[in-house]
């Protein structure tokens, strides 16, 4: 197939404070952003046309990517108001005169699970393929049921104990399948590509499912951006010969201490006696200070971590500052997200872009504190820190 549909639309909202200021598929994994892994999968399985769908924070996305990545144009379609998947296809209608893959641009998938998805398709009648995986824990994602290959049922959040599958939101359409999203209702105010598979089946359309082994990581809330650097170090050859995979302008004080689980990006500087990793991903222009200690964590770009700070399972936004001697042990823990409280987390502590940490600071596990927020020396920290705050010892 030569032609792909991205829904990038999306802000993001469980992610927040990390989606204030940009949207959720410009967040990085491995220093790349989830959307270009997106892209690279999209043109590893041989796609020469990729359309956008942008709208929260879009400029981030298209001011990054221009017109085109790796020689493969881009389209940019706005939807203005996140109306729903379907919605989202809908405003890409001039764009679809073929079979297209679409998928969703802020979840990591493997080029494995495209081409399973493209080579079922094209084998068989259907008018849409979905994509989907082996997994006990559906949760919160759609759930498929699958008779010979064919979807006979889908459904949300499933909670009996019939053999459901993941629905990874990667997908090939007939160019007819638009029609069938414009005729089938709303739901809850938003069209959704469910909807339309359902109405499908429902009038004994050709729906098929293929279950892949391809990679499908989703990022649905802030500790998964550790889970998912862990799980790509773990899954792509990032070393050679027993080295890291560091990057040849970085600066690595010979007495430093780098696992290969490290991914250290383009004119980082590591001082003596600094520990990085296992892993750990460093984005470009992160300062990491004389003895300071960082282990599971994801640190952006232009940070800069203070001497003898220690910073285990730990999420470090754009240009924030870590002083001296502040220490975010780690562990299982309790977030807040929105109204909600999730146990037992493995998150040390969630800083966002351009937060200020004077230094000699202490991070209850599961902190989380907003863009641009002030943590004077000596503070202890824990809960949730509204974004521009300051905290005092």
């Amino acid at each position: 197939m030569n032609t792909a549909i991205v829904l990038a639309a999306g802000e993001g909202t469980r992610l927040r404070p990390l989606t204030r200021h940009r949207p959720k598929p410009m967040l990085p994994v491995l220093s790349k952003t989830i959307l270009e892994h997106v892209f690279n999968a999209l043109i590893e399985s041989g796609v020469t046309e990729i359309i956008v769908v942008v709208g929260y924070k879009r400029n981030r996305i298209q001011s990054h990517f221009g017109s085109s990545h790796r020689n493969v144009p881009l389209t940019y379609v706005v939807q203005e108001r996140q109306l729903g998947t379907g919605h989202a296809l809908l405003k890409t209608r001039s764009h679809i005169d073929e079979t297209c893959v679409v998928i969703n641009g802020d979840q990591i998938v493997g080029t494995e699970l495209i081409d399973d998805v493209v080579e079922t398709h094209q084998t068989t009648d259907a008018v849409a393929t979905l994509g989907l995986l082996n997994r006990t824990e559906i949760g919160e994602y759609g759930g498929v049921l699958l008779e010979d290959n064919s979807v006979s049922e889908i459904i949300e959040g499933p909670q009996d104990d019939r053999n459901y599958r993941l629905n990874t939101g990667v997908y090939a359409l007939e160019p007819s399948v638009v029609d069938t999203i414009e005729a089938t209702p709303p739901s809850n105010g938003e069209h959704l590509l469910t909807d339309a598979f359902r109405k499908l089946v429902e009038d004994g359309e050709p729906v098929r499912g293929v279950v892949s082994d391809g990679l499908w990581v989703d990022v649905a809330y802030p500790w998964d951006l550790l889970d998912a650097t862990e799980r790509l170090i773990d899954d792509i050859d990032w070393t050679h010969d027993g080295k890291s995979a560091v990057n040849s302008s970085a600066i690595l004080h010979e007495t430093a201490v780098i696992s290969p689980s490290a991914i250290i990006e383009a004119n980082c500087e590591i001082e003596p006696g600094a520990v990085i990793g296992p892993n750990v991903s460093l984005g470009q222009n992160v300062t990491v200070g004389t003895n300071a200690v960082v282990e599971r964590s994801v640190v952006d770009t232009d940070a800069r971590i203070g001497q003898n700070a220690t910073l285990v399972d730990c999420i470090v936004g754009q240009g924030a500052r870590i002083g001296a001697g502040t220490v975010a042990p780690g562990g299982p823990s309790s977030v807040q997200i929105r109204n909600r409280v999730y146990e037992d987390v493995q998150l040390g502590a969630l800083l966002a872009d351009r937060v200020y940490d004077g230094g000699g600071s202490t991070y209850v596990p599961g902190t989380v504190v907003g863009a641009d927020a002030t943590i004077h020396s000596g503070a202890t920290i824990s809960g949730t820190i509204g974004a521009e705050a300051e905290v005092y010892p």
